[in-house]
C-alpha cells in the first residue's frame, strides 16, 4: 500500500539571498505569501480580478484550450496515446473571460484553459506591476488562466517559479528520478507540446500502471491559494489541479547552464539514435563512459592531467565550445554519427 505525496516545505519572509539557498539545495519549496503585495492578488481578494486583467487586455486574440464536460478538468489524449480531448481555439483575452464567467454558476461546467500567456505581449504593464523580485525582471512572467481544470503530470526543462494569483491549486511533484514509474507518453505525439505522463494522479488505474503507486511514495505535494509560490527545480515533474472556477497563475521559467553549451535535450535525442540500438555489450562500455567523463560519478575525470593537456576536459570556454558544437554539427552532416 503507497503512502503517498508528503507536503512540501515551506518557507516565510523569503529574501533573493534566501532563495539562492532555496535553489541550492534543488527541492521543492513552498514560498508562503511572497506575491501577497502584488495588485492581482490584491484584486483577487476584492472579488475584481476580472476587471485587473480586462483593463490591462490588448484586442489580440490568444490561443486556449476547451473541453466538454465529461473530461472533468483532465486535459489529456482523447485515447491511450492519442488525439486531444480538447480544442484549440482562439479569442481576445476579453472574450475568454466571458467564456469562463459562462461556466462558472453550472453544475458540470466546460473546461477552459488559457496556458502559458506572456504577460508582456497580451498585458502590457502587468509585469512591471506585478513583480517577483527574487528573479532578475528580464524572466517573462507568464499567465496561466481557467477554471477547474487538471494539467497532466509533466516536466520543463527549466527551473520554475509558480505564482498563484486568483484561486487555489494544488501542486505535486515528483524528482527527476521517477521517470520509470510516471509511464510517460511518446515525444512525437503530445496533447500540448510536452510529454506526459498516461497516469491520471486523481484517478490512477494501478493495476495498469503498476509502478506508479512507487511514484508517488517520491511525491510531495502543496496546496497554494493566492500570494504563495511553489519553487520547481530543474527537471522536476509536476501535476498542477486548479480547485476553483476562476484560477490564474503567474510562472516564470529559466535555465541557469550557459546557453552556448547547446540542449542537453538536443544530446539526449541523438544518444536515443546513436546508442539506444547498439548490442548490449557497447551500451555497457558507453554507460561507463557517460558515466565518467560526462556525470563524472568518479569525480573529475582530468585531474590526473595537466592543465595544459586537458583539451576539453578542462575548464570550458566559449571558444572552446563553439568549437566543439562546430565539429559534432560537421560529423552530423558528413553522416557520421557514430
Amino acid at each position: 500500500m503507497t503512502a503517498g505525496p508528503r507536503p512540501i516545505r515551506e518557507w516565510r519572509d523569503i529574501t533573493p539571498a534566501v532563495f539562492q539557498e532555496i535553489r541550492q539545495r534543488a527541492e521543492p519549496a513552498v514560498l508562503k505569501g511572497v506575491v501577497d503585495d502584488w495588485p492581482i492578488v490584491r484584486a483577487a481578494r476584492a472579488g475584481q480580478a476580472g476587471q485587473y486583467l480586462r483593463a490591462l487586455a490588448v484586442s489580440a486574440p490568444v490561443p486556449f484550450m476547451r473541453a466538454p464536460p465529461e473530461v472533468e478538468g483532465r486535459l489529456h489524449y482523447e485515447t491511450a496515446a492519442a488525439g486531444r480531448n480538447f480544442e484549440q481555439r482562439e479569442a481576445p483575452l476579453a472574450v475568454f473571460l466571458d467564456q469562463l464567467e459562462a461556466e462558472r454558476d453550472k453544475a458540470r461546467p466546460a473546461s477552459l484553459a488559457l496556458q502559458g500567456m506572456p504577460a508582456p505581449e497580451r498585458l502590457p504593464g502587468f509585469a512591471e506591476a506585478n513583480r517577483l523580485t527574487l528573479l532578475p525582471p528580464a524572466i517573462v512572467p507568464r499567465l496561466w488562466i481557467g477554471n477547474a481544470a487538471k494539467v497532466a503530470i509533466h516536466h520543463d526543462p527549466t527551473e520554475n517559479v509558480a505564482c498563484v494569483a486568483v484561486g487555489r491549486r494544488r501542486f505535486t511533484l515528483f524528482p527527476p528520478e521517477a521517470v520509470g514509474d510516471l509511464y510517460m507518453g511518446p515525444f512525437h505525439q503530445t496533447p500540448a507540446g510536452v510529454q506526459v505522463s498516461l497516469v491520471h494522479l486523481t484517478a490512477p488505474d494501478l493495476e495498469r500502471y503498476p509502478r506508479f503507486s512507487k511514484a508517488l511514495d517520491a511525491a510531495v505535494t502543496a496546496d497554494l491559494g493566492p500570494g504563495d509560490a511553489v519553487y520547481i527545480p530543474y527537471q522536476w515533474y509536476h501535476h498542477v489541479e486548479s480547485l476553483e472556477p476562476f484560477n490564474v497563475l503567474v510562472n516564470y521559467w529559466w535555465d541557469a547552464a550557459p546557453a552556448e553549451a547547446g540542449s542537453p535535450w538536443d544530446a539526449m535525442m541523438h544518444a536515443m539514435m546513436s546508442l539506444r540500438l547498439l548490442p548490449p555489450d557497447q551500451r555497457r562500455a558507453w554507460r561507463a563512459m557517460f558515466d565518467h567523463y560526462v556525470f563524472q560519478t568518479d569525480g573529475d575525470p582530468a585531474t590526473h592531467l595537466p592543465e595544459e593537456a586537458r583539451g576539453i576536459l578542462g575548464a570550458p570556454t566559449a571558444q572552446s565550445l563553439a568549437q566543439m558544437r562546430r565539429a559534432v554539427l560537421e560529423r552530423l552532416k558528413a553522416g557520421q554519427v557514430r
